[in-house]
């Protein structure tokens, strides 16, 4: 499946030594093997990807290659043939090494000019910084990366796409070509990401080396000349370009076929657990809609941007006011005034901005995932439970496998996967009926998608009602025993289960846009 690395221009020209090759390259933390023998090559004038689930250690390879990390005794890093001792942050620069990562490294208040000198300002009568050069220099290679922006900009008034274009113009000073990009499309919007992209083909075709890291298929597909993958911090392969297929991609990040990804089955009963009748918000985002669900049963809903999916749910939790309509649980009816009362009768709600409004990222992982039973399981006296929060902890970790040094470790320290699953497992501590899941696989990558899709199969085993929202389709139609699907505030149609229409992609559009006819089993 995996194929020896090999460049086209390699080919042609044997004797020419990759840019970067790394070799048996290994780090231990304690307690913990975050890489294993791993190897890595890149030529110039190639982007090539490096994927893998998080917690693969493409991070760690990354960091040992730029210097913020020192690799385990026994590998080696050559850089143009040469064996390359990469000591520190500062000989990685020396090497021609630069790294762009997610969260931006540059100094707010000072000007463009400012943050690609700084620390290196060159120096006027050996005293006052040489600005008319700084400026000068910094304004050809902005010039030559097609920047709107001067070098006198402040970079807080830059957009975080701009200022991605200063850490590289930044890395083009210094004379960088071998370039690292960690997940640079998080938080561009789709037109940012087109233009980052032709920025990035060109620097290829100035030959520079790009290593790339991303979990999104697209971006893989559209941009890579190779791609590596690692898994649990070994070196699984490398593929060609003509080689990539989502498949055999997945197949090497999770060690199983991507047709094994969702493997449904269906725990759904007859027992009703949840009623909603003509719930609304007085029709500014929900009009009346109806839904019902079932013991064991995943029942999906789907419909475009803006289809009043997650202000619903919002109304079934309680967290926005309801105008009209009922919420039943178990043939009772609810009084939901706020999420406090809907915990207290059974049901949880899986946000879909886990940052903003789920996790306390400052807090430990214990923390996140006990501060809904602190009441429930204190002491006497309202005194808290520490063993009970030990425990209720390490069995989370282990059942949801999240992959976290320890349970005091920082939330906001985890990748985005084992961050959702921390707020899975806070939900699943307070043993709810309903569970309702909004995007839960958003920003995650595809092996922490199999491990929720997992979670989510054995909750429904165990009898529990879950309630997921998903713009994904494949996804919703994966794991969902039917789907519902709504349009302008209110639920359309269904598709799935018994109700004569097929689950496709196609039919859930038409639902979704009132466009076409639906086709039937």
């Amino acid at each position: 499946m995996a194929t020896t690395p090999v460049s086209p221009a390699a080919t042609s020209a044997p004797a020419r030594a990759p840019a970067l090759e790394m070799r048996g390259i290994s780090k231990t933390f304690p307690g913990v093997k975050a890489l294993d023998n791993v190897q890595l090559q890149a030529w110039t004038g190639e982007i090539h990807s490096l994927m893998g689930e998080n917690g693969a250690g493409k991070s760690t390879l990354m960091k040992i290659l730029s210097g913020a990390y020192t690799a385990d005794p026994g590998g080696e890093i050559r850089i143009d043939g040469q064996l390359t001792p990469i000591t520190g942050p500062k000989a990685a620069r020396a090497a021609g090494i630069a790294i762009i990562y997610q969260e931006l490294s540059l100094a707010p208040n000072l000007t463009v000019a400012e943050n690609i000198y700084l620390g290196n300002e060159p120096k006027q009568f050996g005293v006052l910084a040489d600005r008319a050069t700084m400026r000068r220099e910094t304004a050809k290679v902005l010039e030559r990366l097609g920047a709107e922006f001067g070098p006198d900009t402040v970079v807080n008034t830059l957009s975080i796409a701009e200022q991605q274009q200063v850490e590289i113009a930044r890395a083009l000073h210094q004379r960088s070509h071998i370039l690292i990009m960690d997940e640079p499309t998080t938080a561009l919007s789709t037109r940012e990401t087109d233009r980052l992209f032709e920025l990035i083909k060109r620097l290829r075709d100035e030959d520079i080396a790009i290593i790339y890291i991303s979990h999104r298929m697209a971006e893989i597909y559209e941009l890579s000349d190779r791609v590596s993958v690692l898994r649990d911090g070994t070196y699984v392969g490398t593929l060609e370009r003509a080689e990539l297929s989502a498949e055999r991609l997945v197949q090497m990040m999770v060690g199983r076929p991507l047709s094994n990804l969702f493997d449904k089955h269906s725990y759904a009963t007859d027992r009703v657990v949840l009623e909603v009748k003509e719930l609304t918000d007085g029709g500014r985002r929900v009009k009346p809609s109806n839904l019902t669900l079932h013991a064991g049963e995943v029942l999906g809903l789907a419909g475009l941007v803006g289809a009043g999916r997650s202000e619903l749910a919002r109304l079934i939790f309680g967290a926005d006011r309801i105008a009209s309509g009922e919420v039943w649980l178990e043939g009772k009816r609810l009084t939901l005034r706020n999420p406090l009362d809907a915990i207290h009768a059974g049901i949880a709600y899986l946000t879909e901005d886990r940052k903003a409004q789920g996790l306390f990222l400052d807090m430990s992982v214990r923390e996140n995932i006990t501060i809904s039973v602190l009441g429930r399981d204190a002491l006497a006296g309202g005194l808290l439970n520490r063993a009970a929060m030990a425990r209720l902890t390490a069995g989370s970790i282990q059942d949801l496998r999240v992959r976290v040094a320890g349970p005091f470790v920082t939330a906001g320290a985890l990748s985005g996967g084992n961050q959702q699953k921390l707020l899975i497992a806070r939900w699943i501590a307070i043993n709810p009926k309903v569970l309702i899941l909004d995007e839960p696989t958003k920003g995650v990558d595809i092996g922490a998608k199999a491990e929720i899709y997992r979670i989510i199969s054995e909750l429904a085993a165990k009898g529990v009602a879950v309630l997921v929202i998903s713009s994904e389709l494949p996804e919703v139609i994966g794991i969902s025993d039917r789907i519902l699907v709504m349009r302008e505030g209110v639920i359309v149609g269904e598709v799935g289960g018994s109700s004569g229409a097929a689950a496709t992609q196609e039919n859930i559009m038409a639902l979704a846009t009132g466009t076409t006819e639906m086709v039937q089993p």
